[in-house]
């Protein structure tokens, strides 16, 4: 059986603005990097690492990064979706 190689790609037009939709949150919470990660119980390079893009935010993480910042998961996604 031969395997189709898949090519993958970590950065996408949608995912910068997942990226973008991140900050903003961010910043409309009124928090610094070094806040959110403090309430997150994580270092502030980790909130870097995650808006910059150079980590991938998975489901479970954006659910603590809108609990940070007052948000429901659902209305983060719901700005994503439009």
């Amino acid at each position: 059986m031969s395997r189709i190689p898949v090519k993958k790609s970590l950065y996408s037009a949608d995912y910068e603005r997942f990226l973008q939709l991140l900050r903003e949150a961010r910043e409309a919470a009124g928090l610094t990097q070094m806040q959110a990660a403090r309430k997150m119980g994580r270092l502030q390079s980790f909130v870097s690492k995650c808006e910059s893009g150079e980590r991938r935010v998975d489901i479970i993480e954006l659910s603590k990064f809108c609990e940070a910042y007052e948000i429901s998961t659902a209305r983060f996604l719901k700005k994503l979706e439009r």
